[in-house]
């Protein structure tokens, strides 16, 4: 922008010699009066005089700390002044002063200048994004309502609020990885009360942020775990975690968790009971920077979560949610992610505090890159169990140790309305004096209706886990280990399915008649990779088979119907109902059951 010299110059005079400003041969001079500096929407801000080179809140300096500064001629008919956001500086006790933002290496030497800098939390925590799961939904982004407290308060919405977690009762992303940076930018008009005890900045390099998670779920069971008999009963969750950051340096988070159940009528599973325990406790010790992004390394009681979840999730369904111990490094990017680990399972423990199960070593790598509306996952995961097992099949055979490693590689997202996952993974290693020879894929594909008012979303897909064929000693064990999976999500919610020897043929139909209330259906139809081989459950535990495979392979068809709503911000009820219709290898292996389930969950989080 180049200025009219002339007039630059007689304003500048005109403005010194009415704010009491001298002017001598060749310098201005400053008369005692100080600069009223109104604060700038951000109150952060460097102060260059500060040796400590931190990001300082609440100081202002004013004209009266500095000494007069003498300007050397300047020929204003060549000068190109730059145009350099910042605050206009104040009046003063003599009139107004011009606004002469600069840079500090200005053209014009000797100009007193502060320059305001965006807050220096802005970009901390950078939270691991939550990754797209399987047959993965797609959110509405109109005007709408977004809550049932939306829609009887009447605030219709030109778009979606900014949300810190999912708005849906199941939350399997760690509750510190929920992200409220948004608090911080200086055009946010989103508040809640609950605001108060998000990103508070206790000293200029301290910030802390609490929350939690409470609910309550009960469960009518008919035919559970493949048993006849009704089981009803009652979950309750509760969950505290304090998460404190020292600027972009170090940060401690820890976090309690209580899981009771009442009412049981069949023996209590593990993961429905854990009355006080520790969930996570790490701290996070930046180690560099590269490539313009920070890099940590975690150490201690941590949750683990990655890509579709197919092998590694909190799990949360579980009422006691998965965790582990041990170090982990990471490094965020805006289009990018990579992580290594090495950690070992933490056991819930219902009579004592929770401990580790140190025979088991689970490692890994796993790199994400993110083209638009699309991820891409490469991973190598390694699991060593020391623990002495008996094989399978073979009773009588001699125990042994595990040794199983796992390369995988998954591609999914949309195109438009077009809608796709694509995973594949194989394993090697040994097994119980056996070598490991198996593999399991995903292929699916989805397509939205975007012009219609409910947005429905449908889904196609076959799921492959391989089985073991020939179970005879010395053979190969070809099962499928889905290590850490979140079983749940995928094979139904009558948790009696696992990937380990199965195929699933599956859809599912989403709608959202508003967009607070998500509607879903899902068709499960599970055959048996291999005839001879167990069926597995969720957790990948051995339930039932046919040594001779005479029983066939067809295991049933499942629906699943659920539907959630969410009422305000902060809170969310989920209703569903699952049936399983037998087909011939549970008819013929066992108790004649047709299992279904009937539950209602209550969450607030805060």
């Amino acid at each position: 922008m180049r200025w009219n010299a002339p007039k630059v110059a007689w304003t500048l005079l005109a403005t010194l010699a009415s704010s009491g400003l001298s002017v001598a041969d060749e310098s201005f001079t400053l008369p005692s009066t100080t600069l009223t500096v109104p604060k700038p929407t951000s109150p952060y801000f460097r102060d260059y005089t500060n040796t400590t080179n931190q990001f300082v809140e609440g100081v202002f300096r004013t004209a009266a700390d500095l000494e007069p500064k003498k300007i050397p001629p300047t020929k204003l008919e060549a000068l190109t002044l730059p145009v350099v956001p910042g605050p206009a500086l104040g009046p003063t006790e003599s009139g107004p002063l011009p606004r002469v933002i600069a840079s500090p290496d200005s053209i014009i030497p000797g100009i007193v200048v502060e320059k305001t800098f965006a807050n220096p939390w802005a970009d901390i925590p950078r939270s691991q994004l939550i990754p797209r799961a399987g047959t993965f939904l797609i959110p509405g982004k109109g005007p709408g309502t977004y809550s049932f407290l939306d829609f009887i308060t009447n605030n219709y919405r030109e778009k979606p609020p900014v949300f810190p977690y999912p708005p849906f009762a199941l939350q399997t992303p760690s509750g510190f990885d929920a992200d409220y940076r948004y608090l911080d930018k200086p055009d946010n008009t989103q508040t809640d009360p609950l605001d108060a005890i998000k990103r508070m900045h206790l000293t200029p390099d301290i910030m802390v942020t609490i929350g939690g998670q409470s609910s309550v779920r009960y469960m009518h069971e008919v035919d559970s775990r493949l048993a006849s008999g009704v089981n009803e009963y009652s979950l309750y969750r509760n969950r505290v975690w304090v998460d404190a950051w020292y600027t972009e340096q170090f940060r401690v988070v820890s976090e309690f968790i209580s899981a009771l159940a009442y009412g049981n009528e069949k023996e209590l599973l593990p993961i429905d009971k854990n009355t006080a325990a520790i969930q996570n406790l790490f701290v996070d010790v930046n180690v560099g920077t590269y490539g313009g992004n920070l890099a940590y390394v975690r150490v201690g009681r941590q949750e683990l979560l990655f890509g579709s979840q197919r092998l590694i999730s909190t799990a949360d369904w579980a009422n006691t949610r998965r965790t582990f111990e041990g170090v982990r490094g990471f490094w965020r990017s805006t289009s990018m992610d990579f992580d290594v680990f090495c950690v070992i399972p933490v056991i819930p423990d219902t009579t004592k505090q929770d401990d580790v199960d140190r025979d088991i070593k689970f490692l890994g790598a796993w790199a994400t890159f993110r083209p638009v509306n699309q991820v891409v996952d490469v991973y190598y995961l390694g699991l060593q169990d020391d623990t002495l097992t008996g094989d399978r099949y073979v009773t009588t055979a001699p125990k042994g140790k595990r040794d199983i490693h796992t390369f995988g590689a998954r591609y999914a997202g949309n195109e438009g309305p077009f809608l796709f996952d694509i995973e594949g993974m194989v394993q090697g290693g040994t097994a119980v004096d056996r070598n490991v020879e198996a593999h399991a894929y995903t292929l699916s594909a989805g397509y939205e209706l975007q012009e219609h008012a409910w947005r429905p979303q449908f889904w196609l897909g076959y799921d492959y886990a391989s089985g073991t064929g020939d179970p005879t000693l010395g053979a190969k064990d070809r099962t499928f280990n889905q290590l850490f999976a979140f079983g749940h999500y995928y094979f139904g919610y009558l948790d009696l399915v696992g990937r380990q020897n199965i195929q699933d043929c599956y859809g599912q139909v989403a709608l959202y008649p508003h967009n607070w209330i998500t509607v879903l259906a899902q068709y499960h139809h599970f055959r048996l990779a291999k005839s001879r081989d167990f069926l597995y459950n969720a957790a990948g535990k051995p339930t039932r088979r046919s040594a001779t495979g005479a029983a066939g392979q067809d295991v049933g068809q499942e629906i699943d119907l659920l539907a959630n709503i969410h009422l305000t911000p902060h809170q969310d009820v989920l209703i569903g109902y699952s049936k399983l219709f037998a087909g011939d290898f549970i008819k013929n292996t066992g108790a004649k059951v047709s299992p279904e389930l009937l539950y209602v969950m209550y969450n607030l989080r805060w």
